[in-house]
């Protein structure tokens, strides 16, 4: 078309300006095709220039054993996410995350993310179990080489067992060691799973307040990280460990959250086989786990947390129980650390009494275990200074190296005294032996009460008080006394608080003792709450108060009769030397503890009790 219109043009000048159109216009359509094409030639230069170094990078680090070919990574995961046999739900929700990292490039934050979580979901055990050695007889024997006494624990812990064999599977109540420091509740858990061969990790809950160190961090949160739950799990490398929550309450909660209610999922064997860590966001099965929970105060531990355990109480050690844990396996051990052997150092028995006696006052034997360590490492400076190759540890020694006692035994009256009778009472770390002193003056029918008493305490005074009255003419006490008479109830050792009802029936024999003017025996103790009929109600902690009348030279100790089947808890030297009398009334406590003093028929005292009851309810009826 443009050839015919230059040929149609006649005039040669014009015919000259169109031809030169047309070329200008060809030249610039060509420019800008060489320009493409240019660029074009420059591109394909550099991405063969790119794929060739890339190539170069692949074979690099395939050498270095650093693929990072997402398609293979991924793939990778896969094949050991189908290997676990997991849940249909689980496994297809680790399989969407493989995919999501097949997408991804290799080095982007997102690819990191998912990476370290399909490893860490893939290192817990999911299918990795240990095998009980569940015999109970040598069960039996390792728990008893391991700790002497405990025999509650034992016992139950070795019932649990051997359901647990018999069923093939480990289902059962959550137990809890509750109990005073030092008595050996996490060391026996440890020992627990060391005899029947499982592996054991102890978490710590003391000051734990957010929930997320119980079910863990979601994972849209820099540098989440899964619960302490799963964490024990995957250090275990098994899914039937024994976890081992020390210290549960001591759990506490802030805004955020509460570890205490995180916990009510994992301590429930009827919903922890689904637990989900909110990490692992899949389901993992913790039926199989034997959880042991320590405590030292039962009461700060949450109702519903408590209920779903089982309450074992450990009582602190007797004098006996300690003499035996130090025998046996106190100085062996320190022995070992101080560099000694049993030859070169000898503990006499007067000497581990004295440290028991005389150098600590506690329920466990964490401090008795440090003065031993403090004795040896005296006679290690000896052996080094003086070259002394053996030493015998007596009392005088302790004396020595230790210094004065730190503490004194309760000791009996030297006679038998009028108003002071041998109480006795349950404190944390042991029984002791608690006097109670009666005065009786001339007055007006005051009643006084010292010694830092608590308020249950004080209404057990006046309770007691009140049971002489209403039996003055059985006991051949002047029933006018309240009005001209004082009385004046003292507990030593003021300073020391002191609280409840289970010196009832000391005070009222105290008080009886005073108005009559007849001596209480001074080898006699007593424990008992008092009603106001002068019935004798039970108490507790007896097997610690009958080992305080052992050390203190009791020959008799009168107790509740509803207590009489707690004797079985007592120690075999404590019965020996020791005789207990049950007693359901307050007359029959009278005649055993006074001296001189006859037996008061039943039917005399009832009869007094029966009278009082009557005329109470003639005055509340008029």
């Amino acid at each position: 078309q443009a050839k015919q219109t230059i040929l149609e043009e006649l005039d040669q000048t014009e015919r000259l300006d169109m031809l030169l159109d047309i070329l200008i216009n060809e030249t610039y359509i060509l420019s800008i095709e060489k320009d493409i094409v240019q660029k074009a030639r420059d591109r394909i230069e550099d991405n063969q220039r790119d794929y060739f170094l890339r190539e170069q990078k692949k074979i690099i680090e395939e050498e270095l054993g650093e693929d990072d070919n997402p398609s293979a990574e991924a793939e990778a995961y896969a094949e050991r996410i189908y290997a676990l046999g997991l849940a249909e739900e689980s496994e297809n929700a680790l399989i969407k995350e493989c995919k999501k990292l097949m997408r991804m490039p290799y080095g982007s934050q997102e690819a990191s993310v998912i990476r370290t979580y399909l490893d860490t979901v893939l290192d817990l055990p999911w299918n990795v179990a240990t095998k009980d050695k569940i015999s109970v007889t040598k069960l039996r024997k390792e728990l008893d080489k391991s700790h002497f006494g405990l025999a509650k624990i034992k016992e139950r812990i070795i019932e649990q067992l051997a359901v647990a064999k018999l069923r093939g599977s480990q289902d059962g109540q959550i137990i809890c060691f509750a109990g005073p420091p030092g008595v050996g509740k996490t060391s026996i858990a440890q020992s627990i799973a060391k005899a029947i061969g499982r592996k054991s990790q102890r978490i710590a809950l003391g000051g734990v307040r957010d929930e997320a160190e119980i079910r863990g961090h979601r994972r849209t949160y820099i540098g989440s990280i899964p619960g302490r739950i799963m964490t024990a799990i995957q250090n275990a490398g098994s899914n039937n460990p024994v976890l081992i929550l020390d210290e549960i309450d001591k759990l506490a909660s802030d805004y955020k959250g509460d570890p205490t209610s995180a916990l009510l999922e994992v301590l429930d064997s009827e919903q922890n086989n689904k637990f989900v860590d909110h990490y692992i966001d899949i389901p993992f099965d913790l039926s199989n786990v034997m959880f042991i929970t320590t405590a030292n105060d039962v009461s700060q531990i949450p109702a519903p947390l408590r209920d779903r355990m089982e309450i074992i109480e450990l009582d602190s050690y007797t004098r006996e129980e300690k003499f035996n844990i130090a025998k046996k396996h106190l100085v062996p051990k320190q022995l070992e650390k101080c560099g000694f052997t049993a030859k070169e150092v000898k503990f006499t028995q007067s000497a581990l009494y004295c440290l028991i006696d005389f150098y600590t006052r506690e329920a466990g034997v964490r401090t008795l275990e440090r003065l031993i360590g403090n004795v040896l490492r005296k006679c290690a400076v000896k052996k080094l200074e003086d070259e002394q190759e053996t030493f015998k540890i007596t009392d005088k020694e302790i004396l020595e190296m230790l210094g004065h006692k730190k503490f004194t035994t309760d000791k009996l009256p030297s006679k038998d005294e009028i108003g002071t009778v041998n109480g006795l009472a349950w404190t944390s770390v042991g029984g002791e032996l608690l006097p109670i002193e009666v005065a009786v003056m001339e007055g007006t029918g005051k009643l006084e009460l010292t010694g830092s008493l608590g308020d249950v305490m004080q209404e057990s005074a006046k309770a007691a008080v009140t049971c002489i009255r209403s039996h003055a003419n059985s006991l051949g006490i002047n029933p006018q006394f309240y009005k001209n008479k004082d009385i004046h109830i003292h507990a030593p050792e003021g300073a020391v608080p002191k609280d409840g009802p289970s010196a009832g029936i000391t005070m009222a024999t105290a008080i009886y003792s005073a108005l009559t003017g007849k001596p209480v025996k001074r080898d006699v103790a007593m424990t008992g709450e008092i009603t106001l009929r002068g019935n004798v109600m039970p108490i507790g902690g007896l097997k610690e108060k009958s080992m305080a009348a052992y050390k203190s030279g009791i020959k008799t100790v009168i107790i509740p009769k509803e207590n009489e089947a707690d004797l079985e808890e007592i120690d075999p030297v404590v019965k020996e030397k020791v005789s207990f009398i049950p007693v359901t009334s307050f007359s029959q406590v009278v005649p055993i503890a006074i001296v001189d003093v006859p037996v008061i028929s039943e039917k005399q005292w009832n009869a007094v009790a029966d009278n009082t009851v009557t005329t109470k309810s003639e005055n509340i009826r008029q």
